[in-house]
């Protein structure tokens, strides 16, 4: 007797899906704000711009702090506003970070980005590889960890003291940031951020993170989702 054996099939078989991006642990945090001025002799001691927006302090809409004596400087934040800047409304996000690969001012970011940046083989980044006026990273989700709290913020700016440490930004293998000042900082955070992941300084150089890069479909409701950053890159030239 001739048995038939029929397989009933749906269609191919699902495939596995990309792996997360890996966790940087233990990176120096600093904070840093728009408005900010840290070192007015330093090309990138300015906040008022960022490496992506020549206008960056008006078009998030103010200084991200308070005004003392014509400054611009940071403040507390708290759950009690969800962690917003407490003299103003902004514009733009005000969770947001910095990571040190400017993939557009950045002569040697810009050249490799194509082959670095994860999402570079994305069709809205692919065709673009080669327009400065695009930027891979701005606007980039990053979940960002710090003991038990969990915060989400975007690039918006790069640093700090390094601009094309693609070793580090996108390893695979846990890689310790090249910056060597402000005790190896390897991300800035804004005063929202600080406040969110509980840093024990306002403004110092010794709060430590985990960090990964997240696709926007993954970040979960908070008050980082109450203002999101859109804006491209804003440059005079």
């Amino acid at each position: 007797m001739l048995l038939l054996l029929v397989v009933a099939c749906s269609g191919p078989a699902p495939q596995p899906g990309p792996e997360p991006d890996p966790w940087h642990t233990r990176i120096v945090a600093t904070t840093f704000w728009v408005g900010e001025i840290f070192d007015p002799t330093a090309a990138d001691g300015s906040q008022v711009t960022s490496a992506y927006d020549d206008d960056w302090l008006e078009h998030y809409g103010g200084c991200d702090g308070v005004l003392l004596n014509g400054s611009c400087e940071t403040e507390p934040r708290t759950a009690a506003n969800d962690y917003f800047p407490t003299r103003f409304a902004p514009r733009e996000n005000p969770f947001y970070l910095d990571l040190p690969f400017d993939d557009v001012n950045d002569d040697r970011a810009f050249a490799m980005r194509g082959q670095v940046v994860p999402w570079a083989v994305q069709p809205e980044f692919a065709s673009s590889a080669t327009d400065r006026s695009v930027s891979f990273l701005k606007n980039h989700w990053v979940r960002i960890r710090s003991g038990d709290r969990i915060c989400y913020g975007q690039v918006e700016d790069a640093g700090p003291g390094e601009y094309a440490d693609a070793r580090y930004v996108f390893s695979t293998t846990d890689e310790r940031p090249a910056n060597t000042r402000y005790n190896g900082a390897g991300m800035d955070v804004s005063p929202a951020l600080n406040g969110c992941l509980g840093f024990r300084d306002l403004n110092g150089e010794n709060d430590r993170v985990d960090w990964q890069f997240v696709d926007s479909k993954d970040v979960p409701p908070g008050p980082w989702q109450k203002i999101i950053t859109t804006s491209g890159v804003n440059a005079h030239g």
